[in-house]
């Protein structure tokens, strides 16, 4: 009967991780591992504001696609690409009059303006 003696490497290996994984967690915890951006020269509420004023203005601006033509993915469907881009599907179909909205292809461009 042969007994050999357990490798070291056999006992360090699973100490050393458990070692890093400490020294992992403790880096995290007090780079503020929170996950929160917030930049500390900023004024508190400041972010607030700033969000507050960008709602204001898109609700204030036109409804209005940015783009002239959207290209359809696989999944998509009229109505999705309607609530995507903003623009009424009845006018998709108007801009669009040889469109089938049951058999949109992937690659396919369709106008919105």
């Amino acid at each position: 009967m042969d007994i050999r003696q357990p490798s070291p490497a056999r006992i360090l290996a699973p100490l050393a991780l458990i070692v890093f994984a400490i020294a992992l967690l403790i880096i995290l915890a007090s780079a503020g591992g929170g996950g929160h951006s917030s930049s500390s020269s900023a004024p508190p509420g400041t972010e607030r504001r700033d969000l507050q004023l960008r709602q204001q203005r898109s609700a204030h601006a036109p409804a209005r696609p940015l783009r002239s033509v959207y290209v359809v993915k696989t999944g998509d469907t009229l109505a999705g690409i309607s609530q995507r881009t903003g623009v009424p599907l009845e006018r998709l179909q108007a801009l669009n009059p040889n469109l089938d909205p049951q058999a949109l292809v992937s690659g396919q461009r369709i106008k919105l303006r």
